[in-house]
């Protein structure tokens, strides 16, 4: 078990959880001394494997893994690289994966996709995140669950797994908001609408962005796997690199979508605001008579005509009344035009 000093929700050297796993049997925890014993090989078994899922806001987790770790260097060379774009590289005998995933509590926040930085090979699989992310804690919560798992690269699969189905799950959600936009627009409210759009459309970009090379790199390593990788293991770890590009489609089809929601929000807006314009264009026109001849017989000096017709009103009203039928029949006709 863990100690009971946790601190960051990882142990003093960082570790999170750690599994020790037998063909066909469930997950043994490991404590920090026995996952430094089982890295060193003093605790090795036919057929055996371990998971060690470790906390990098820890200050202590990059130097334990680096007294270690077999495959340090390359591993804390992905640590430190400042791209993060998903990939998967072989080197060492080992696999070094950098994965991004959704924060546990996402909500639909650009800022809320952050990287689990994995390190796979025939004994050990090595994952190390700053901040809680949903796949991985899925993961864990199947291990705790008593799945069984018959090798590390099957671990990584159900890692993938996970977060296809997390992605998924994002999209259908996304949908469910593009569809009460679409229902809105058709209703004629669209005050709130292009901000939630924009918003969905940020967020599937950047996801999208971050997790379109996985399938490239997964296919380009799945063409020559590395020799301690079973069969069986290639077969599902393919599967499940389809099911990845699956749901990449769906959320380019749903990127799509947005885009198209987002052009006819803008061409209502802008058919709304010509129509404001004409009104005030129209409202212009008629009182530009009334406005004119009232200037003029406002003016304060002598000689205004009919000042002392006993009609002088109603012929004034008469002559407005006139030029804005004249005005009003010139602005329709030019509408019509």
């Amino acid at each position: 078990m863990l100690p009971s000093d946790a601190s960051y929700g990882s142990d003093r050297s960082g570790l999170i959880s750690g599994f020790l796993f037998h063909p066909g049997s469930r997950g043994e925890p490991l404590d920090t001394a026995a996952a430094a014993r089982w890295l060193s090989g003093e605790d090795a078994a036919a057929g055996a494997f371990a998971w060690l899922h470790f906390n990098l806001a820890n200050a202590a987790t990059e130097r334990w893994l680096g007294e270690h770790l077999g495959n340090a260097e390359a591993f804390m060379d992905a640590l430190h690289e400042g791209s993060r774009s998903t990939r998967i590289e072989h080197t060492q005998d080992a696999l070094i994966a950098v994965v991004n995933d959704v924060l546990y509590d996402f909500d639909f926040e650009p800022s809320q996709i952050a990287t689990l930085w994995i390190s796979v090979d025939a004994r050990t699989l090595v994952s190390a995140r700053l901040q809680p992310l949903r796949a991985i804690d899925r993961l864990r919560a199947a291990v705790k669950g008593g799945e069984t798992f018959d090798s590390s690269v099957a671990l990584l699969t159900h890692l993938l797994r996970d977060q296809a189905d997390v992605l998924a799950q994002i999209v259908r959600a996304a949908t469910e908001r593009a569809d009460k936009v679409e229902d809105g627009l058709l209703a004629g409210r669209i005050q709130h609408s292009r901000a939630r759009l924009g918003t969905l459309r940020r967020v599937l970009v950047r996801l999208r962005r971050l997790l379109a090379p996985e399938p490239g790199a997964l296919f380009r390593l799945l063409n020559q796997p590395p020799a301690w990788i079973a069969d069986d293991d290639v077969h599902d770890l393919r599967y499940s690199t389809e099911e990845f590009s699956a749901v990449l489609g769906d959320m380019a089809a749903l990127q799509e979508r947005i885009k198209l929601l987002q052009e006819e929000i803008v061409a209502r807006v802008t058919e709304e605001t010509n129509r404001s314009v004409y009104v005030l264009t129209m409202v212009t026109v008629l009182a530009l008579p009334i406005n004119m001849i009232a200037g003029l017989l406002g003016m304060n000096v002598g000689g205004i005509p009919l000042a002392e017709h006993p009609h002088g009103f109603l012929i004034i009203v008469a002559i407005i009344a006139s030029f804005t039928v004249m005005a009003a029949r010139w602005a329709f006709r030019q509408q019509e035009e």
